[in-house]
């Protein structure tokens, strides 16, 4: 897992809720469970810091990190995607993204690729992205400050199921993306039994629970969330979905016990 991966799993599932502020102190003692020493968490948090997502304040000679605005949407966002699963008829439509970007800002082109797939959008053909799900408001927001972009937002449909689905299967890879759902059905299916016994201690549930949130929440990057009109049989993203919200529930608990002795160790609560 990379370090700065981690201090966000760390805020979004855990010090967000204990005030959004921890001690250097008590996120070094936290990140020393993945193997990650105290100089690595000073460089992580210092670039964090200086990339504008978050504050930092001095008590003394202990050095505190907060979450920001920037910070808790990009953790609201995420936990969004990573937990939430369009459970709606679909009506059938399409939400269309033409967008143009000078030849010389292709730092920003690339931007705007990553946002739209992380949004749930997929590309039909050049510059030109979709989703089944209507989220152009959000991509407004996303791009509102952003004066190099142009955007030409449609709502459409085809000509029937039949095309809906070649475009599915022309905008996502599926079948690769159902491999991989497999694979970690296969990874922690057998874990279960220990996490519904409480099996683990509160440290190793810590571990446990942020490796799997690790793992899973790079799905949503490339998972679009599709009706179920368009997936191919035999589709496993559900399933694992619903295994990974199980078990990062019931490891909650002994995860969270863990942090509070920690936080509360190093002087932080």
């Amino acid at each position: 897992m990379r370090p700065r991966s981690i201090v966000f799993d760390l805020f979004g599932d855990y010090i967000r809720y204990r005030g959004g502020s921890v001690r250097l102190r008590a996120l070094s003692a936290l990140m020393s469970c993945f193997g990650i020493g105290d100089s690595t968490v000073r460089v992580v948090m210092t670039r964090l810091r200086k990339e504008g997502w978050f504050d930092a304040s001095k008590d003394g000679r202990e050095t505190s990190y907060s979450l920001n605005s920037r910070s808790f949407q990009l953790l609201d966002e995420g936990r969004d995607r990573i937990f939430n699963r369009v459970r709606t008829p679909w009506d059938r439509r399409w939400y269309m993204v033409i967008y143009s970007v000078p030849e010389t800002d292709r730092g920003v082109r690339d931007r705007v690729r990553k946002e739209l797939a992380w949004l749930g959008f997929g590309p039909l053909a050049s510059s030109t992205y979709v989703s089944p799900h209507d989220r152009l408001q959000q991509v407004r927001e996303h791009f509102a400050d952003e004066s190099a972009v142009r955007l030409d937002m449609l709502r459409c449909e085809s000509s029937g199921l039949t095309v809906d689905r070649e475009m599915a299967a022309r905008c996502w890879d599926l079948d690769t993306l159902n491999a991989d759902y497999n694979e970690l059905l296969v990874t922690y299916q057998p874990r279960m039994r220990r996490y519904r016994d409480g099996a683990l201690s509160p440290r190793d549930s810590l571990i446990e629970r942020m490796q799997l949130t690790y793992d899973y929440r790079k799905f949503p990057f490339r998972d679009p969330d599709l009706p179920v009109e368009l997936l191919p049989e035999r589709w496993a993203g559900r399933t694992a979905h619903d295994m990974f919200i199980e078990a990062h529930d019931l490891l909650q608990a002994p995860a969270e016990q863990y942090v509070d002795e920690v936080v509360g160790a190093s002087g932080t609560r």
